[in-house]
């Protein structure tokens, strides 16, 4: 039986990021504002365990990825990992540990990868920062065995390339080799086949869903597309201005979402077939939210069509709604 306790919880975790003033602001002495780009979540992910964090552009997804994979630092709050504070770890051998537990997949394989570096040395990379290895035959071997688990087999055949001649799938598997290496307990995947083909996406998937079952990884999969979510997770988190409105389940988010967002990111699917045409494509009305101008009480009322007074005065705390299933909406019983 899988160990399912949690391996990694975030606290109240805040990110936010200073803005300067203008010559006039700063004359006169105003205090300059902040984007409050994290504001404030509580999220655990268990051993093997897929969390996928869902939320349009501008959500904080990334900041929270960001944050867990030590790329970034938290406002306030706290970082626990197995239980361990790592929120004021810093320095390249204070983190080499967790470096060596904690991966993260980029969105952007072109960007994430050198392309004056061979297959080779782009997956041997973190293997020799982290020190890892003892000779030459140990780090061909555990490039070996990366290549082969993201699916690049024979691995000897992609040693001497350079990502210039592989196909985008090829280079996001190298992406996904690159992390896999250091063989780590909790990979923060970001966006990892938003860049590709829908016919090469589901190949990725399946490789990350094979990682977790096979070694028990647990996985953080940041995405904006709700259905792509329930394919791969186990629980769901949504996120809106940098807050967690949702949280539970795969199919209870997906199928009983409790929060008007949610409802609206499930309904902006477009859906083959039907005698839905193009221009009515259900689409979120209202004020495109500001992470610098957060709304007084619940942030989403600005765009929200079921709200109230009392949504514009106070903020919804997070309510049971269901086994595990938290919404944060006046409306959520």
């Amino acid at each position: 039986m899988p160990d399912t306790t949690d391996i990694l919880s975030l606290e109240s975790l805040q990110v936010h990021f200073p803005i300067q003033g203008g010559l006039f602001d700063r004359a006169l002495g105003r205090p300059g504002g902040a984007v409050r780009a994290v504001d404030g979540i509580d999220l655990t992910i268990g051993r093997g365990e897929i969390v996928a964090l869902v939320g349009e552009s501008g959500s904080g997804k990334t900041t929270v990825g960001r944050v867990i994979t030590k790329l970034a630092q938290p406002t306030g709050g706290k970082l626990l990992f197995e239980g361990r504070d790592m929120t004021a770890e810093r320095g390249s051998s204070a983190l080499r540990p967790y470096r060596h537990r904690v991966q993260m997949i980029f969105q952007d394989a072109y960007q994430a990868l050198n392309p004056r570096h061979t297959v080779f040395d782009i997956v041997a990379e973190p293997l020799r920062s982290l020190r890892l290895v003892e000779n030459g035959k140990q780090l061909a071997q555990r490039v070996s065995e990366a290549l082969a688990s993201a699916g690049l087999n024979p691995p000897g055949d992609f040693f001497a390339r350079f990502p210039h001649e592989l196909s985008g799938g090829q280079r996001q598997r190298v992406v996904i080799a690159g992390a896999l290496a250091v063989r780590p307990e909790l990979i923060v995947a970001d966006e990892p086949v938003s860049m590709l083909d829908v016919s090469i996406r589901a190949q990725i998937l399946q490789v990350l869903v094979d990682l977790r079952d096979k070694y028990n990884m647990a996985l953080l999969f940041i995405t904006h597309d709700l259905p792509l979510a329930w394919l791969i997770a186990d629980r769901i988190a949504v996120l809106y201005l940098g807050k967690l409105v949702e949280i539970g389940s795969a199919d209870e988010i997906t199928f009983n979402p409790r929060h008007p967002y949610t409802v609206a990111l499930r309904n902006a699917t477009p859906q083959i077939g039907g005698n839905v045409g193009r221009a009515e494509l259900p689409a979120l009305q209202g004020e495109v939210p500001s992470a610098a101008r957060v709304p007084k009480g619940c942030r989403f009322h600005p765009r929200c069509p079921l709200a109230f007074d009392r949504c514009k005065q106070e903020e919804p705390p997070a309510i049971e709604v269901g086994p595990r299933h938290m919404s944060a909406c006046w409306l959520a019983k």
